[in-house]
């Protein structure tokens, strides 16, 4: 990893305010000295992330991420540590040190990017030439797109051959195993020896662009009816399918405030052809947290467009309900006359589909229609049972909302207003006793001091010396006149060997020589994960203010341990 020096990292500090940095990505709310919001890490129901301006930190009590605005950085634009410094250089304006910079892997990562450009033009050529014109005729003839979006997409066409792509990339100078690296070849072994072939072979291609303009992979679509129907790049250095959008890149310059979500990129490629240039597509998975975050940097508004049979319901439920934490405006196209935008439009025309999009509905009003379908309305058990599935609908919304959705729920039952409301009151007073309960029996945080011994829901039980060295740590990062008292009786063989010694022996350290111990220092020879440990601890000790009675408390802890 490489080094920084302290003032390079200070001004890094200095320059970006964090709670304004982090904002971007999470909607943070001011609690105190702290600010609060939903984590951006994991599927968080209720704010359990909090960014604390004061050391330049963030921690997450839901699932245990923590560190500095480098570790944030590295998290959430999935970058290695030299380029999330890059990253935030930029942005504070701040040149990168030349001296003692290592960025082997940001060159590789360059370097595959470098590689997937080639093979884009690879299949693009290749398409172009009388050897590969039954790719340039699908596109064209059965698909209807113009010269002008095959270039805009970067189209081709990849040969029926084992080797074609393989050994032009290596007349490029590209190995096998960056290949392979990269999701160009796949290998198989056969007496002993390595055998590498092309991954795509016979398949229209789409270049995979990052929202930055990079190519960072492949789909692949067969021709005819065979399987599988796509093949698409694995995981690599640069692709991480979970977390990339397809057309990004194109539709946040739309000029428009609200994207289109497709299931697939060929329905996103009719739609741009169509005129409708706010069209973006997920990648061969179901939407994730990250997509949704990274669509809410970009939007107000999010049209649904998935397929109207069981599977496309409930992708639309799993979506209603990620997007529901991003704030965004949410409406769900309903198709009728083809199964998908890309039948539409060659079928109706653009027309259609702008029609379409005119008569969304919103996310409340699709939520009950699916919940009235499942029942049979002209029973009172059917009314009966619609009724209770509305409850949570309800409670989802504001004054306004209830009000009108309770008005509408009356209309189609023939239940009174009141009775509703009634049934609604009852439901969220039983949901507030639930919730009380879950509070009390879970107990305080971990601000319990030496003898809370547990590790907290899914966490390994810790010793109460486990506990004692987290302690002493944590009052070290936030008071370093306890070094004195703690180094004349403990050596740094009494803390755990692993994290718990070497966090001890690098706070020593820089307490001794008066360096800085802000959390960003630490960035270098800690990793992500330790990191997060790290900024617990600080936090901890922040937050408990420990006295010196407790300190030595703990220390005792320690050296009965020693003498064991």
């Amino acid at each position: 990893m490489p080094k920084f020096s302290e003032d390079f990292k200070n001004s890094l500090r200095e320059r970006i305010d964090i709670v304004d940095f982090i904002g971007d990505y999470v909607e943070l709310k001011r609690s105190g000295r702290t600010y609060k919001g939903r984590c951006p890490f994991h599927n968080d129901d209720t704010p359990s992330f909090t960014v604390y301006p004061d050391n330049g930190s963030f921690f997450c009590f839901g699932c245990h991420k923590g560190g500095d605005i480098i570790n944030f950085t590295e998290e959430i634009e999935h970058l290695d540590y030299a380029e999330a410094v890059q990253f935030l250089a930029d942005r504070a304006g701040v040149p990168m040190p030349e001296d003692n910079f290592d960025d082997t892997l940001s060159k590789k990562r360059q370097r595959m990017r470098r590689m997937n450009a080639d093979a884009a033009r690879f299949f693009y050529q290749y398409m172009m030439s009388s050897e590969g014109n039954a790719g340039l005729r699908y596109w064209t003839e059965k698909r209807q797109l113009s010269m002008k979006i095959i270039r805009r997409f970067g189209l081709g066409y990849a040969p029926d051959d084992w080797h074609g792509l393989k050994n032009h990339m290596n007349r490029l100078g590209y190995s096998d195993q960056e290949l392979l690296e990269a999701g160009l070849v796949r290998k198989s072994e056969k007496n002993g020896r390595s055998n590498y072939y092309d991954n795509f072979r016979n398949r229209v291609m789409v270049p995979i662009i990052n929202v930055r303009g990079n190519i960072i992979g492949f789909g692949g679509r067969v021709m005819d009816d065979t399987k599988p129907k796509y093949v698409n790049t694995s995981d690599t250095l640069l692709y991480h399918k979970t977390d990339e959008v397809f057309a990004l890149n194109f539709a946040k310059d739309s000029g428009k405030d609200e994207l289109i979500l497709c299931e697939g990129y060929m329905d996103v490629i009719a739609l741009h052809a169509a005129g409708f240039q706010n069209a973006v597509a997920g990648l061969g998975t179901a939407l994730t947290d990250q997509q949704a975050r990274l669509l809410s940097r970009y939007c107000n508004t999010i049209y649904l467009s998935y397929d109207s049979d069981s599977a496309g319901r409930a992708a639309t439920d799993r979506a209603l309900d990620i997007f529901q934490k991003t704030g965004l405006d949410v409406k769900v196209l309903s198709y009728s006359g083809g199964k998908d935008p890309d039948e539409i439009i060659q079928t109706y025309g653009s027309s259609r589909f702008q029609a379409i999009l005119d008569n969304a509905e919103n996310a409340t009003a699709y939520r009950l229609k699916q919940r009235k379908n499942r029942y049979d309305m002209d029973t009172i058990e059917g009314k009966h049972h619609y009724l209770q599935d509305s409850m949570p609908i309800l409670e989802k919304q504001d004054d306004t909302g209830r009000e009108l959705y309770i008005a509408r729920l009356s209309q189609e039952t023939g239940v009174s207003e009141d009775a509703i409301k009634s049934q609604l009151k009852n439901y969220l007073s039983k949901k507030q006793y639930r919730e009380s309960r879950r509070l009390k029996s879970e107990g305080s945080n971990f601000r319990s001091l030496l003898d809370k011994t547990s590790g907290g829901r899914g966490r390994a039980v810790k010793t109460r010396e486990e506990r004692a060295e987290e302690l002493i740590l944590s009052a070290l990062m936030t008071n370093h006149d306890y070094l004195e008292r703690v180094d004349r009786s403990l050596d740094p063989e009494d803390f755990t060997p692993g994290f718990h010694r070497k966090l001890y022996e690098e706070l020593r350290r820089r307490i001794q020589e008066g360096s800085s111990t802000e959390l960003i220092q630490f960035s270098e020879m800690f990793t992500p994960e330790e990191m997060a440990q790290i900024s617990r601890p600080r936090m901890d000790g922040a937050l408990a203010n420990y006295s010196m009675r407790e300190v030595e408390d703990c220390i005792a802890v320690l050296k009965k341990r020693r003498h064991r």
